[in-house]
């Protein structure tokens, strides 16, 4: 089973956006883990909104482009992971790892489609 993990950051904090030598250094312990147990099948963080984002919207077939950064967004998706595992469970327990990194984060665990 695939699994996708997203961690959310708050957009207007750039601090989150700038992450020291420490959380790099427990980070690199972590991918190097997860690489290890062979679950790891892409990660990559995200730069802020302000880097260049854009939300696009259809209503009615009319499409609506909305260039960052997102004043309206508070939180927004700080980077991902794609792991395959087992089950449900040991994607959370990876999920869990990952989140105690950090002092604040809000991690989000979703399956990935998978068509036969």
């Amino acid at each position: 089973m695939r699994y996708m993990l997203m961690h959310k950051l708050d957009d207007s904090n750039p601090a989150l956006w700038q992450p020291s030598p420490e959380f790099i250094a427990k980070f690199g312990e972590y991918m190097e883990e997860v690489n290890k147990a062979g679950v790891l099948l892409a990660a990559e963080g995200l730069l802020p909104s302000s880097a260049g984002a854009a939300v696009i919207r259809v209503d009615n077939g009319q499409a609506t482009v909305t260039d960052g950064p997102f004043a309206e967004a508070k939180e927004v998706i700080g980077g991902f992971g794609i792991l395959q595992v087992r089950d449900h469970a040991e994607a959370v327990e990876w999920a869990k790892r990952f989140a105690e990194l950090f002092d604040n984060v809000e991690i989000e665990v979703r399956r990935v489609s998978e068509y036969e």
